[in-house]
């Protein structure tokens, strides 16, 4: 079993992970010496996730050893979202539920597209199963994903179009 302070820090760390991702990924990018970036280096460098970059303050977490695999939704997905819902998830009164759907967002270890082929669910780390469905094209939950296998030294990212939310 796991302790509760060892849960609380991976809860911690991979919820870092998401905000991250929130600020932009596409592509792997390596830095000037080739290496591998991890997700936060990534997420920073593309605007395209920037939809909470008020949460820019739990990044430095992100750069722990991992892996974690991360569905990170695009402006475009939280653009989807009701009218005020992301900023009034932003408000200091909404952090809990903001990190629960964050976390909801990112799965212990690292999974890549291949693997999901026969999953129908996978454990978050909020607590929460997501459904996977990969028989047409593969969907976690209500979102589809757009873009895969995105590594980082220290996890995966696939890209969906939706913002999924625990039940």
């Amino acid at each position: 079993m796991i302790s509760a302070k060892v849960l609380s820090s991976v809860k911690s760390t991979l919820l870092a992970t998401v905000c991250a991702l929130m600020f932009g990924v596409f592509s792997v990018q390596a830095d000037h010496h080739g290496m591998k970036k991890n997700i936060v280096e990534i997420a920073a460098s593309n605007p395209d996730f920037s939809t909470l970059v008020a949460a820019a303050g739990l990044v430095e977490t992100l750069q722990g050893k991992g892996p974690f695999t991360v569905f990170a939704p695009t402006n475009e997905a939280f653009a989807k979202l009701p009218a005020g819902t992301v900023e009034s998830l932003l408000m200091p009164e909404n952090k809990d539920k903001l990190i629960s759907i964050l976390t909801y967002h990112v799965v212990p270890g690292k999974v890549m597209a291949a693997d999901v082929i026969g999953m129908t669910e996978a454990p978050t780390v909020q607590g929460s199963m997501i459904k996977v469905d990969a028989s047409n094209g593969v969907k976690v939950d209500n979102a589809n994903v757009v873009a895969t296998d995105i590594i980082a030294s220290n996890g995966v990212i696939h890209v969906i179009d939706t913002v999924i939310i625990p039940q």
